[in-house]
């Protein structure tokens, strides 16, 4: 597999840390907006983890290399566990 390709700065990135956690959240109601517009539109969903790859020209940060199957979802009895144990809460992807 080639490595991800930062394209301005025409570049591949690099493996900055293996191994992140991060939850993937969903709307609380129809039509929230993504991303930082509308935080408290969102809530957590899934546990997720993959490889936390950069440039090193201009510093841009991208996940990669995440499974098919989420570790743990907001239904499991073990889903808060997962997020106070790894740190997921460091990012939270507001998006459909």
């Amino acid at each position: 597999m080639l490595k991800p390709i930062c394209v301005p700065c025409q570049r591949f990135y690099r493996p900055k840390k293996n191994g992140v956690y991060f939850i993937e959240c969903m709307q609380k109601h129809s039509g929230a907006a993504s991303g930082r517009k509308a935080p408290h539109s969102w809530r957590p969903y899934k546990v997720w983890i993959g490889d936390l790859w950069h440039c090193l020209d201009c510093g841009q940060e991208l996940i990669v290399g995440v499974g098919q199957v989420p570790i743990s979802e907001q239904y499991k009895p073990d889903f808060a566990d997962w997020i106070k144990n790894t740190g997921a809460d460091w990012l939270e992807v507001k998006d459909c």
